[in-house]
């Protein structure tokens, strides 16, 4: 498995949920391997790049090409975990009127372009293994958010919007793309106030945890769900209701 945005949060508990069940991670993100990795696996299995930079990420798409050669060239999921949200001053909401053009377009490389550039450049080796893809999007993606800004939501409803068109895409050649949209989750990325969102708006009266999302990505890219295609699947206690 190819994972972007594993170092903290939901790609942290997803190398640890897969790799607990025997699979080969390689993580990918803008740092490079660390000396104190909290899992078992060396710098061969970790790739250094900036999904800010398109030419960084066809870089990055060769060299995973290269990896997986030794073992027939093939992937079993993709999950397109990374994903990057500015803040105005002191943590404030960035607004459509007030976003940076330049943000605007980093945003988008890395939450929306960088993802399809992944799919499309290892299309081969999914393939070959009859794999699947997973795009996080976010509940941010359908509504107005008092946190996330406008930049990063709309990313996110674009690229639920590409996970269908990739569905259909990948769909005959035997890959299946769905999506997870989380809502609250407790992650080091929360932001003050949460804890009355959760009281007033999530149903289950608490925020969900890492592992719970994690388990979910293990469900999409398995056998558990071999007929489901196209799917964005919402991990948020209720909060979309």
């Amino acid at each position: 498995m190819l994972l972007t945005g594993a170092s903290r949060g939901i790609g942290h508990a997803t190398v640890k949920r897969f790799s607990a069940a025997g699979w080969r991670v390689i993580t990918a993100s803008r740092h490079a391997f660390p000396e104190n990795c909290p899992w078992e696996m060396g710098p061969e299995d970790h790739l250094q790049v900036d999904l800010a930079s398109p030419h960084d990420t066809l870089r990055a798409v060769e060299e995973t090409r290269q990896r997986l050669e030794p073992e027939g060239g093939v992937l079993h999921a993709l999950v397109n975990n990374a994903g990057i949200s500015p803040k105005g001053d002191g943590g404030s909401r960035l607004r459509a009127i007030d976003t940076r053009i330049e943000d605007w377009q980093h945003v988008f490389q890395v939450n929306f372009f960088a993802p399809i550039m992944l799919a499309r450049g290892l299309c081969d080796e999914l393939t070959r293994a009859r794999g699947a893809v997973v795009n996080v999007t976010s509940i941010a993606g359908s509504r107005v958010h008092p946190f996330a800004g406008a930049a990063y939501s709309t990313s996110k409803a674009a690229l639920a919007a590409l996970t269908r068109e990739m569905a259909a895409d990948f769909g005959p050649l035997g890959v299946r793309v769905n999506a997870i949209s989380p809502g609250e989750i407790d992650t080091a990325i929360l932001s003050p106030g949460t804890e009355k969102l959760v009281e007033e708006q999530i149903p289950m009266h608490r925020l969900g945890t890492p592992d719970e999302v994690a388990k979910a990505i293990y469900f999409l890219v398995t056998e558990a769900s071999s007929y489901v295609n196209g799917a964005e699947l919402h991990i948020n206690g209720g909060q979309h209701v």
